[in-house]
């Protein structure tokens, strides 16, 4: 890869280097030598996620504590007022409550409902079951050299089932709408499984080979384990806090608004501590690819240990930008993708759809989990990183793999089932204890329990993303560290590039009848084509269509690309 101390410098593939240069080239340096110094990145967001957790953890406590054992201890019922209905001007005043006899208790006058730890404990085994199944997922994925294969069975088999599983409880505890979503989200989860099941073969490959590479590297599971410790900490004290605002009665659906603002906060925080294990494990994978193994003379002492440092100092920041937006995004574009793709001769929905799946697109461009490889090798900001990977993939033609593989949808939906068993445990138990909060709890442990799975499958997830950035790096590394896997690889990106191409004449010739004069277009058309080699030995033939050489009458479709694979 290329020297990134600086911002300006683009990774590029490096052919001619042999791997140990190519190592020194991204900063590791070689045997012994001392790691490179590293400039914090995204400073501003790391000081706005540090004051997040201060005011957030700050306001948990206060909640959880105006609840507990003591209704109301700070007195803050009184802002509940200003949301209550107004009163005319000559209407009775309402009756107010006697005060209960001083002689009687707290506990005899204030009902269990409105005290903080009466809720507590369903959090409490919301995080004990949401660990369990995050410790067993990853000894199960991680933990065999098979455990692709058990990951991928589980995800898609189990997912549409449990959720239809889901949608009749809730029938049956009367919550219709909640209901209606599960049973449309099993609906739409089927579905999306059978418009790619094509790409299971390809994506169990991969998968599988990212187990393996995972099950040879034993202390990067040993983080997961603790980052997962690090995030029930954090749930402690996040769930201490709900339980009090579910105590606290909140008018006009407040309860609902506050549950969603502090869901957004764990979310975010979850998100940042998953991320900091993909960026040690992606520094940790392309370590190992590049000086040809763990136990190699070239590598540095002490890997993980710097991997660690750089990720909770000068690459936090980063992490913490990176964190709000990447996986909105890329749900987002499965989704668009997924749309696009199903639709046929509707030209006006094709051009709505087409508008947001550039918009997306454009998205990805600086936001995709393919930057936190980058961080973790360069230590560049987030924005710079994201943008190289995505160039790195589109020049190299190693985006049309990206594109097909299913892995991260199938990881997401393993993260997704761990949600929905967390949230059901506890969602049953809340319903025979006080049905009325069934929903707020199963849902907030719902989260939770996604969270806590979502850092163990992260680890996987960032081997996935480190065999890709490698393979378009420089394709010799997964040569050397599986030659079957990489002819396997190489394959598979033949053929996509090959449909591409196709996909591509066949859009060109479209275009090309419908212009009055086919053959002088065609040979600008033909002008312009501009051949570059690439490191794996294949010429990509970029045709690029101006507007005057289509008297603007293709101006909608500016660029036209395409790919033609000869070996």
């Amino acid at each position: 890869m290329s020297s990134s101390e600086g911002e300006g410098a683009n990774p590029s593939p490096c052919p001619a280097a042999p791997p140990a240069v190519a190592g020194a080239g991204v900063g590791v340096g070689v045997g012994a030598a001392a790691w490179p110094r590293r400039r914090c990145r995204d400073v501003f967001w790391l000081v706005v996620f540090l004051l997040h957790l201060l005011v957030f953890g700050g306001a948990l406590a206060l909640t959880g504590l105006n609840r507990f054992g003591q209704a109301d201890r700070f007195n803050i019922d009184r802002f509940t007022n200003l949301t209550a209905a107004p009163r005319f001007a000559g209407s009775p005043e309402p009756a107010r409550e006697a005060p209960p006899p001083p002689s009687l208790e707290v506990e005899e006058v204030t009902p269990k409902s409105e005290l903080t730890e009466s809720y507590w404990p369903y959090y409490g085994a919301a995080g004990a079951v949401g660990t369990v199944l995050a410790w067993a997922w990853l000894a199960a994925a991680a933990g065999r050299k098979d455990g692709g294969r058990v990951v991928m069975r589980a995800a898609v088999h189990s997912l549409t089932a449990y959720l239809a599983v889901v949608s009749v409880l809730c029938f049956w505890g009367k919550h219709f709408f909640w209901g209606v979503a599960f049973a449309v989200g099993g609906a739409l989860h089927f579905l999306y499984v059978m418009s790619v099941l094509d790409r299971f073969p390809f994506t169990m490959l991969v998968l599988q080979k990212a187990v393996r590479m995972i099950w040879e590297l034993p202390d990067v599971m040993r983080i997961a384990y603790a980052f997962v410790l690090v995030m029930l900490c954090w749930m402690a004290l996040w769930s201490f806090g709900v339980s009090g605002i579910l105590a606290f009665h909140i008018p006009n659906g407040g309860q609902w608004w506050a549950l969603l603002i502090f869901s957004v906060s764990l979310f975010w925080t979850g998100a940042v501590l998953s991320n900091t294990v993909h960026v040690i494990v992606s520094g940790m994978v392309f370590l190992v690819l590049i000086h040809g193994g763990q136990a190699a003379a070239s590598m540095p002492p002490k890997p993980l240990l710097k991997s660690l440092q750089y990720a909770v100092t000068t690459s936090f920041g980063s992490i913490c930008y990176g964190s709000l937006f990447t996986a909105a995004i890329r749900t987002l574009r499965w989704e668009i993708r997924g749309i696009r793709s199903k639709i046929g001769n509707n030209e006006c929905l094709l051009c709505c759809v087409d508008f947001l799946f550039h918009i997306v697109e454009t998205l990805v461009r600086f936001f995709n989990k393919y930057a936190y490889v980058q961080i973790a090798i360069n230590g560049q900001s987030f924005n710079r990183s994201a943008r190289d990977a995505w160039e790195l993939f589109q020049s190299t033609g190693v985006e049309a793999l990206v594109a097909y593989d299913c892995s991260g949808a199938v990881l997401l939906m393993s993260t997704i089932l761990g949600g929905l068993i967390t949230g059901t445990c506890t969602g049953v138990w809340t319903y025979f204890k006080q049905s009325d909060k069934a929903i707020m709890v199963g849902s907030t442990s719902m989260l939770m329990g996604m969270i806590l799975v979502g850092v163990t499958v992260v680890v996987v997830e960032s081997a996935v993303t480190s065999i890709y950035i490698c393979y378009a790096e420089d394709p010799r590394l997964i040569q050397r560290w599986d030659p079957e896997f990489f002819d396997q690889m190489s394959e598979a990106l033949h053929q996509r590039l090959q449909y591409r191409s196709a996909r591509a004449h066949q859009i060109l010739n479209s275009r090309l009848d419908q212009l009055p004069n086919t053959s002088s277009a065609l040979l600008l058309f033909k002008k312009r084509v501009r051949v570059r080699h690439d490191s794996i030995g294949m010429r990509l033939y970029t045709v690029r269509s101006g507007r005057r050489a289509c008297n603007m009458e293709v101006s909608h479709a500016h660029v036209v690309m395409f790919y033609n694979v000869t070996w």
